[in-house]
């Protein structure tokens, strides 16, 4: 899933393959609901027809699925991130360079989501564990990984002011972002 949404964040073309239409849909739906303070704004079609295939060799980054059926017609796909829903692997080209979190956030978004979705790990090496230890409803562990990933963007983006510049030499101030900084 942390491969997928840096992914979708550095602008690459990502393809779900899936039999179920349903299961396709939910996973670009989620992913795009990762991302939630950020709009996705390239290609977004949850179920391409058959008919619109060629629509997978554009240039645009894009989030798509497709059927299982069609797999033959994805294999020549050379810069598409393939997340095979079924057999759940990611497939990530040897062109496509993906770029992951920064480290201390890396480690902490995958120990967050782990508690979340195994919370039984936290105490596994403990002599003695507590015994009540309840797994969350889905609604609750719904609200858990949407409350993780949006620590992670306030802590990716926390200090952006610094890099805002304000230009006053026209009539109306300009801010500009400073890349480098």
């Amino acid at each position: 899933v942390l491969y997928l949404f840096c992914a979708a964040l550095t602008e690459h073309k990502i393809l779900f393959l899936s039999s179920s239409y349903q299961r396709l849909t939910d996973a670009c739906r989620a992913l795009l609901a990762l991302m939630f303070p950020l709009k996705y704004s390239f290609t977004y079609v949850p179920i391409l027809p058959a008919q619109l295939l060629e629509v997978l060799s554009t240039p645009t980054p894009f989030i798509i699925g497709v059927h299982s059926i069609f797999q033959s017609e994805t294999q020549e796909l050379l810069d598409v991130v393939i997340a095979d829903l079924d057999g759940g692997t990611v497939n990530v080209p040897e062109c496509v360079h993906i770029s992951l979190l920064p480290e201390p956030l890396l480690q902490q978004t995958r120990e967050a989501l782990s508690m979340v979705l195994d919370p039984e790990l936290e105490v596994a090496d403990l002599a003695f564990p507590p015994s009540m230890i309840s797994a969350s409803s889905l609604k609750m562990q719904d609200k858990e990984i949407r409350a993780v990933f949006l620590r992670l963007f306030a802590q990716l983006l926390q200090g952006y002011r610094w890099c805002l510049h304000i230009i006053r030499i026209h009539p109306e101030p300009v801010i500009r972002f400073h890349k480098v900084r």
